[in-house]
């Protein structure tokens, strides 16, 4: 007997490419093209994306070849195994796609969370010259919903003074946000406490220990792991800021899960650090770390994001001085961080320098008292102001 024979790819094959199954609560999703007809494409390259309620799931080629034909326009609705496209095997796979211009890039998402105990204050903006007013002119509209969308997003696009107007389909994600943001203000009594931390520990805490904690644990040391074990720390001392309402009844947990808002160019997100009433400080970094990287990579999966039991968002790198955030559902309260900024403060009767930060917390008040929210806040403060208290339990 000859050696086997090996199977070959039969070149000119059309291979279909179907819509794969979503999570099980997502029943559809809208497609977004990468690729056109006639496109060469590699195996497992990214050709499109589809776009649901909570992420999006990116449609890889089978096989080096080029785009036969697309069976569905871009922005299109699609189920499950669902026919999306045509492509013929083999048929210059690693040839250059014909006639393809270069797709412009979507800008990388600041670097900033380092940069939070260094951005004291923001400078005032500069006074712009008055110009003349310019004769009205009739006002341009486009639709681009039906043309491929690019990595880009649509305000990389806009181009000011040629008073037009494009109109571009709202993504699903998006759209769910706001669907979610405006039930919350339907269902929830919210109401919002402030309070101050004076942040002069926490980052001496940092600044002394940042180098042997990246020699150990290879991570950098941040603020949030200092805010969500001081939310653990709050959550144990007033249980009912954990709980939520479910019709008539109220659900306590003993464990603490707490979502991380996280903004993306598709929208924000919130991915959930979970059993974080086990976590130690390095801990709780590798998992950020970790939601970090695939909230920058698109790789959110729907679990990374299911559930929750209490929210941080952190406004203040992108310099948000105070604000009001809202009650992430089916959740009770939502932590808001916000910039550090020095200004004078009183200690001791002495008028000195420190570096704070305002923080708020949005409730439930059908479920939350004030004396219980503000009990809670006030214990985050005495957290994060000094660390010790945690551990002595006090």
């Amino acid at each position: 007997m000859g050696p086997p024979k090996l199977e070959r790819l039969r070149f000119d094959e059309l291979k279909t490419l179907v819509v794969p199954q979503l999570a099980e609560s997502i029943s559809e999703g809208d497609i977004r093209w990468e690729k056109a007809e006639g496109d060469s494409v590699e195996v497992d390259e990214v050709i499109g994306e589809i776009e649901t309620d909570k992420t999006s799931v990116p449609i890889n080629s089978p096989s080096s070849g080029v785009i036969q034909k697309l069976l569905v326009e871009d922005g299109s609705t699609v189920k499950p195994g669902q026919n999306i496209a045509e492509i013929k095997v083999g048929a210059g796979g690693s040839s250059a796609p014909k006639n393809e211009t270069p797709k412009p890039k979507s800008d990388p998402q600041p670097q900033i969370a380092e940069k939070q105990a260094e951005n004291a204050s923001v400078p005032p903006p500069t006074q712009r010259p008055s110009v003349p007013p310019t004769p009205s002119a009739p006002i341009e509209t486009k639709n681009v919903s039906n043309i491929p969308v690019s990595k880009a997003s649509p305000e990389t696009n806009i181009q000011f003074g040629s008073r037009s107007e494009n109109r571009v389909k709202i993504n699903r994600m998006r759209s769910r946000i706001a669907q979610r943001l405006k039930d919350a203000q339907n269902t929830y009594a919210m109401l919002t406490t402030f309070n101050e931390i004076d942040m002069s520990n926490a980052i001496e805490m940092r600044n002394l220990h940042k180098d042997a904690f990246l020699k150990k644990h290879n991570l950098k040391l941040g603020f949030m792991s200092t805010f969500v074990a001081a939310s653990v720390f709050a959550l144990k001392d007033q249980p009912v800021v954990n709980a939520v309402i479910d019709d008539q009844e109220i659900i306590y947990r003993d464990y603490v899960d707490i979502s991380v808002a996280v903004a993306t160019p598709k929208g924000l997100v919130v991915p959930v650090l979970r059993n974080c009433e086990n976590m130690n400080y390095a801990q709780i970094e590798k998992a950020i770390a970790q939601l970090g990287e695939k909230a920058k990579t698109n790789s959110l999966a729907i679990e990374d994001m299911d559930g929750g039991t209490f929210t941080i968002s952190n406004g203040g790198v992108f310099g948000s001085l105070m604000g009001t955030p809202i009650i992430n559902p089916p959740q009770s309260a939502i932590l808001g961080m916000h910039s550090i900024v020095e200004r004078p403060v009183v200690v001791n009767k002495q008028i000195v320098i420190r570096p704070m930060m305002y923080v708020a917390l949005t409730y439930d008040h059908r479920l939350i008292d004030g004396r219980e929210a503000v009990t809670f806040l006030r214990k985050i403060k005495a957290a994060v102001e000094d660390p010790r208290i945690m551990h002595l339990d006090v």
